[in-house]
């Protein structure tokens, strides 16, 4: 596996749930295609992606946690992620395992997908 993926995926991650966009935005290409996931569909580009966390954060509180990383064959990396969602009174809205796809293009993630487990 290449480590330097392996690490901009974890810092994502940890970033992501510090909701420190910024510093997600740095491992980031500036045409990333991010999935929404509770609406269906993608986002493009980083100003979308701010976009739609922003206003994701108004109404739930996601964390999501690495559990395992594997490289594929066409060099793609499959990250099962642990992924807790809470509504803004702390009411647990989703506990479960979750499967992200993620592509890079320059030693950046280009696009993220999420696959049934």
């Amino acid at each position: 596996m290449k480590s330097q993926y392996l690490s901009i995926i974890k810092t994502a991650y940890q970033a992501f749930n510090a909701r420190d966009i910024d510093s997600v935005f740095k491992l980031m290409h500036n045409n990333v295609h991010w999935p929404k996931a509770f609406e269906g569909g993608y986002v493009i580009g980083l100003d979308a992606v701010r976009e739609y966390w922003t206003s994701q954060w108004k109404e739930i509180n996601p964390r999501v946690d690495p559990t395992s990383i594997v490289e594929r064959p066409d060099e793609k990396y499959e990250i099962l992620v642990h992924q807790l969602v809470k509504d803004l009174d702390g009411n647990v809205i989703f506990d479960g395992m979750t499967k992200h796809i993620y592509s890079f293009k320059n030693h950046l993630i280009y696009r993220m997908d999420i696959e049934d487990i």
